[in-house]
């Protein structure tokens, strides 16, 4: 009889998934657990807080397109994690979150008095695809497929298991236990989809006078950005993405239509007599895929691609439903409609929308105009970050009014290159999804601008950052405050002197922070010490935080506030 440690099963459950590094806070209880990881190769990401740990395996899953583990201690460890399962659950990220629980006599059912008694199982269940105790050694890798089976299948999502402190030392007879490959036991693969449907879908297509095509996220899970643009372009299409799913489109080919370009991309959408959607569910800032925003269903066609069959006629009803893998329905897709039709050369009546697109940069542009009576104008700020960093650099945005700015102003060019909070406006993620993302994409520039209020819930960080040797840029646009709240006492017609709850102060120095934890820091009061100062920090080789002040006024009334307000109205 052959026998390994549950914590060395474990391993070798992971292992088979293609997993080669974790994230979070060790607990005394885990040690067998790491130790045997360290053995089989996984790299652990020794976090300051579980809550940025699922932040940072988040901005990894996010860029890797490969689902990551999270460890969590029993107690109050297990629940800090959760915070970062709500997230990972809107978002649709595929994180394995791995806790502890104290002795299962003492805790299941729980013994009053029992320490760190916490039923985290119940806890993560609304939060997660799959939430479960592991009760049987013989049951780990069964429970471990459970878990990866749920976050990998259909819409990706979170999965949570909890295991008690004591099982991981025990031993199991190996002739007991199997572990699969992932192509043994779940589809990994959705395939082409039904090909009656992509042949209806071609007809409509080759048929249509005013194409138009819409892109989620999982055009990006699917690696599919190449695809989704060789159709629109030979369909001459009108092209948009989610905001979630930007740089599936370059932002400067001439037939996409910009998220803040409102007017010009609802015209398009309404004039559409097909669309075809493709791995987005058309949730709130897609205007819910019905009219104002897109074109009555009654009186278009509607194409709708997507791995998750509840995502398919959620929020818009359709006519052509693909249950597919996005890159493999699109190959099918584009060699179906070019059996039908010839390339086209020009979009139907694209002057006329370019038109009102003009007239969106113009407005665009009187935000850049704005003279600051103090530091920079944020708009300016973010768009000299743009034209500095790469153009396949990967962008993250955090923070409030400091997103709406850099979703104005810093274009997207390639897939996989832009990361933000889209579900829930998450503070704090800016600086975890940047570490995780420069751990998934090292040869890549990363670069992270967030507000001062975001900065603080997950700034040390910095110091994973730098022991891990992760060089990210952190610009934080400091206004001393909560800038969207101001923004919204403002438009609610309240004057300054009854904003409340909304200042913070203006003596702390972001960039000594940085220092202090051994990053490289610098501040910056004035547009012409900005380049510099990034030049300096990529120089620097460490992850680097700019400390950059910012004028108030101009930051509280950014671009796409009005649009952001209005859409939630929808």
């Amino acid at each position: 009889m052959t026998e390994v440690t549950v914590a060395e099963l474990l391993v070798q459950c992971l292992q088979a998934e293609g997993v080669e590094m974790m994230f979070g806070i060790i607990d005394g209880s885990h040690i067998p657990f790491t130790t045997q990881a360290f053995r089989y190769g996984i790299r652990h990401i020794n976090c300051h807080h579980e809550e940025g740990a699922v932040h940072i395996a988040e901005g990894y899953a996010r860029i890797s397109r490969k689902p990551s583990v999270v460890i969590g201690s029993p107690g109050p460890g297990g629940a800090n994690m959760l915070a970062g399962l709500s997230s990972a659950y809107a978002e649709g990220h595929p994180v394995i979150a791995l806790a502890t629980t104290r002795r299962s006599v003492t805790t299941y059912p729980e013994r009053p008095g029992a320490w760190q008694a916490t039923n985290l199982v119940e806890m993560a269940r609304p939060i997660t695809k799959f939430s479960a105790l592991v009760r049987q050694p013989e049951r780990v890798p069964e429970l471990v497929r459970a878990a990866f089976r749920a976050a990998l299948t259909g819409r990706p999502g979170p999965a949570f298991l909890a295991i008690p402190d004591e099982m991981l030392g025990v031993k199991v007879d190996v002739a007991k236990v199997r572990v699969f490959a992932p192509e043994r036991y779940r589809v990994t693969h959705m395939g082409v989809g039904d090909p009656s449907r992509i042949e209806l879908a071609a007809d409509l297509l080759a048929k249509a006078k005013r194409p138009f095509l819409h892109a989620g996220k999982g055009v990006l899970w699917a690696d599919a950005a190449a695809e989704f643009v060789e159709l629109g372009d030979y369909l001459a299409a009108g092209m948009s993405t989610s905001l979630g799913a930007r740089g599936v489109v370059p932002e400067d080919h001439p037939h996409y239509f910009f998220l803040f370009d409102m007017q010009a991309t609802a015209l398009a959408r309404n004039e559409a007599d097909v669309v075809l959607v493709v791995g987005s569910r058309l949730g709130e800032y897609d205007g819910w895929g019905m009219p104002p925003a897109w074109g009555d269903p009654d009186q278009q066609k509607t194409i709708q691609i997507d791995v998750d069959p509840y995502s398919i006629g959620l929020n818009r009803p359709v006519d052509v439903g693909i249950l597919a893998d996005a890159k493999a329905a699109l190959q099918a897709l584009i060699t179906a409609v070019k059996a039908r039709t010839q390339p086209r050369k020009e979009m139907a009546d694209l002057a006329r929308y370019r038109e009102l697109t003009n007239q969106t940069m113009m407005q665009g542009m009187q935000f850049l105009m704005g003279e600051p009576e103090q530091g920079l104008n944020p708009g300016q700020m973010v768009l000299s970050a743009r034209q500095f960093f790469p153009r396949d650099a990967i962008t993250v945005l955090d923070g409030g009014n400091t997103t709406l700015w850099g979703v104005a102003y810093n274009q997207i060019y390639h897939p996989q290159s832009f990361l933000y909070s889209v579900k829930m406006g998450y503070l704090g993620t800016g600086l975890p999804f940047a570490i995780g993302a420069k751990l998934a994409a090292p040869e890549r520039t990363v670069y992270c601008i967030t507000g001062d209020g975001a900065a603080g819930f997950n700034l040390m960080e910095m110091e994973t950052a730098l022991r891990e040797n992760i060089p990210i840029i952190v610009i934080v646009a400091v206004d001393e405050g909560w800038g969207m709240e101001r923004s919204a006492y403002t438009f609610q017609g309240y004057p300054p002197e009854e904003h409340r709850g909304i200042d913070i102060s203006g003596q702390v120095r972001y960039d000594l922070m940085a220092q202090a934890m051994g990053c490289y820091g610098e501040k910056v009061d004035a547009s012409e010490q900005l380049i510099p100062a990034l030049e300096r920090a990529v120089a620097s080789g460490k992850p680097a935080l700019l400390h950059v002040t910012v004028d108030q006024l101009l930051n509280a009334n950014p671009p796409g506030y009005q649009q952001f307000r209005y859409v939630r109205t929808l």
